[in-house]
């Protein structure tokens, strides 16, 4: 049977359109945490920060497990779109809805549990664990909401409503800081009220999403509970999802390495480190923002069964990220020793960073195919390909590592460009396989 091609036009103002809005987005990230250590550091007490520091660590790593319900939404969304099929555009949100927010309550359940874990293996002293013990255990109060967020901020992209991403993330960052002042500082709650921010924050940005998604959802096309229930439907997702969180803690596994062989290096090369890795995290807020047209743009392509419209996005998606990986890049390289100094003001630190700044300058460039490559491949749902290519690239790193740690931390920052050079240029080598079992039945 001959699936009917559904064409669009692809155009450089469309990706620019998809993929300015989410950079904005994901560049508001940061800003809220240099806010939360703000309020508390005014508390003058450094075990509250250290408390803050390992909470916001645990939690982020318990919340990063899910972010399979933004992608897996995403990819799934964009190609029901592209197949004009509003019916299972609703089933899809409401389908990751319901796994978002149930599993926020198990979550919740585990909370005593997952923090007893945590605490156990980063060892922290007895009244930065009181402070960590107080934060996480307000944060996960909201976890069904923040996973019920990266439903809809999921099934907004997949729209290619990033605008409205836009909106959701600013109103989320934008309110949660704002109150952490107000709890923290001006009603001298602390720690306490930096978590309690959050979780309202999060609060008003997962009602306001349900308020702007609830006009699309229209009654005639309202999936019946079979349909939402449906067992192809729901293993498709399952597996989908399966795929993306291995993929993720693969690459938890990969940074978190790279922190701990850095540590083993010295206390200065560890800071250094820190603080450079800094420089490679602001790059991919730029590029995860071009990434999310490219999931759009993917999905909405092979929902559409058109295979020109899927090209065209891979060409421009690719062109234009390389273009601003090469931005980056010089960016990174003559305004790096500035930003070192904003950062740190120690002078063997910053002494120390500078001996690496040509490597860390060049990540973009290396790690930008594989930026891209994640984008087409979340969109398309070939998850099971991303997290196979991601498990050898993990394997590639190790032994890239173990074969120039002589050059101590010269060859730690080496391994991580092989890493990112080998997740892009694998995943690119199964494209065109997966171009051809697509779209083979494309007229």
């Amino acid at each position: 049977m001959t699936h009917p091609i559904r064409p669009f036009i692809v155009t450089h103002h469309l990706v620019f359109t998809l993929a300015a809005p989410m950079t904005l987005a994901y560049l508001t990230t940061p800003l809220l945490g240099v806010v939360d250590t703000a309020v508390v550091g005014r508390l003058g007490e450094a075990f509250m920060i250290g408390g803050l520091a390992v909470g916001a660590i645990l939690v982020d790593v318990i919340f990063t497990t899910f972010n399979f319900l933004r992608s897996g939404t995403t990819g799934l969304t964009a190609q029901a779109y592209g197949r004009e099929d509003e019916t299972e555009i609703q089933a899809t949100l409401l389908r990751s809805l319901i796994i978002g927010v149930a599993s926020g309550i198990i979550l919740l359940m585990l909370t005593p549990l997952l923090l007893s874990l945590g605490l156990y293996l980063m060892e922290p002293s007895e009244t930065v664990a009181i402070a960590t013990q107080q934060y996480v255990l307000i944060r996960m109060l909201g976890a069904p909401v923040t996973l019920g967020n990266y439903a809809l901020l999921g099934w907004f992209i997949g729209l290619g409503r990033t605008r409205t991403g836009l909106l959701l993330q600013i109103a989320l960052n934008g309110s949660n800081i704002i109150l952490s002042i107000f709890l923290g500082l001006h009603l001298s709650l602390g720690i306490k009220g930096v978590a309690a921010a959050t979780v309202i924050s999060e609060l008003l940005a997962f009602l306001l999403g349900l308020l702007i998604c609830y006009p699309s959802l229209k009654c005639s096309t309202r999936p019946s509970w079979q349909r939402l229930l449906d067992r192809a439907a729901l293993w498709r997702f399952a597996n989908l999802n399966l795929d993306i969180m291995l993929r993720s803690f693969a690459l938890l596994f990969a940074f978190a390495f790279f922190t701990t062989q850095g540590a083993y290096l010295g206390e200065q090369t560890l800071a250094a480190n820190a603080v450079l890795m800094n420089f490679f995290m602001l790059a991919s807020y730029f590029l995860d923002g071009l990434t999310s047209a490219a999931e759009q743009l993917a999905g909405r392509a092979i929902g559409a069964n058109y295979r020109d419209g899927f090209m065209r996005s891979l060409k421009l998606t690719l062109g234009w990220n390389t273009v601003m990986a090469s931005l980056l890049a010089m960016m990174l390289w003559f305004l790096g020793e500035p930003m070192i100094a904003l950062i740190t003001t120690l002078e063997s630190v910053q002494t120390e960073a500078a001996q690496y700044l040509l490597l860390v300058a060049l990540l973009p460039l290396t790690g930008v195919l594989a930026f891209q490559m994640d984008g087409i491949f979340i969109g398309a749902t070939w998850s099971r390909d991303m997290s196979l290519m991601m498990l050898v690239s993990l394997g590639v790193y190790l032994a890239t590592w173990w074969w120039l740690r002589d050059l101590a931390n010269n060859g730690l920052w080496l391994a991580l460009h092989v890493f990112l050079l080998v997740r892009g240029l694998t995943l690119s080598a199964r494209l065109p396989v997966r171009i051809r079992q697509t779209f083979s039945q494309t007229k």
